[in-house]
């Protein structure tokens, strides 16, 4: 009888904390909190915009979806989301479907873990 195996895939998400930090010193809490908040939102928004963009091969939509996450997620110190968008927007550049479909997946993988390591409230240091 055939085994069957599940490759599980896992690779921690970084996160920028001096981001945060510098975000929260410049701008008061309770408007800090509320960036944080809608950037959040926005990066969510915008893994699920290219999933569909992928299911739908819109390739020019969603090279303009994963790049638009670079500077999305760069804002908030997500440096995983920021890569791996990038990585996306090479493959569709160089119009290698199977890597766009791997790498993109990829994006969808760290971008959850990415938003799931996000703090509620930053620890400001100093």
């Amino acid at each position: 009888m055939a085994k069957v195996y599940e490759l599980v895939q896992y690779e921690m998400a970084r996160v920028d904390p001096g981001r945060l930090d510098g975000l929260y010193g410049q701008l008061e809490s309770h408007l800090a909190d509320r960036v944080v908040s809608r950037t959040v939102e926005e990066v969510a928004a915008r893994l699920a915009q290219c999933e569909r963009l992928w299911q739908q091969e819109h390739w020019g939509e969603l090279r303009k979806s994963a790049r638009s996450l670079i500077a999305i997620s760069d804002q908030l110190g997500l440096v995983s989301i920021a890569k791996v968008a990038a990585d996306v927007t090479r493959t569709i550049d160089a119009c290698d479907l199977a890597a766009v479909g791997a790498t993109l997946w990829r994006l969808l993988r760290i971008g959850e873990q990415s938003l799931s390591a996000m703090p509620l409230q930053p620890e400001l240091s100093g």
